[in-house]
């Protein structure tokens, strides 16, 4: 115990030194790859989401087309187009902001 209380006073003495620490900025290269699969999976499937949103309002838009009904589904098309644009440009986007 004395020894791990003598270790902290000797990292404060050090910090009060002014001497700044400078970690490594790589991840470790097991949860690099972990993380890159987790994320090519959410990307599958926001891709497969958007494909099967228009899809689904085509189809909507084509069933009250032929019962006559107004064109309400109009945007509800721009609001998947819009998540499908946003699913798409999601890693570029975040590579020129932090990149």
């Amino acid at each position: 115990m004395i020894k791990a209380l003598a270790a902290k006073v000797h990292q404060g003495i050090v910090l009060a030194d002014g001497k700044v620490p400078d970690p490594d900025r790589n991840a470790p290269g097991a949860l690099t790859d972990k993380v890159d699969t987790v994320l090519g999976i959410l990307a599958w499937a926001g891709t497969a989401a958007g494909v099967a949103g228009v899809l689904i309002t085509g189809a909507m838009m084509a069933i009250s087309m032929r019962r006559g009904e107004g064109s309400e589904h109009m945007g509800r098309l721009g609001m998947v187009l819009g998540g499908c644009v946003l699913v798409a440009t999601a890693g570029p986007v975040v590579t020129f902001v932090f990149g």
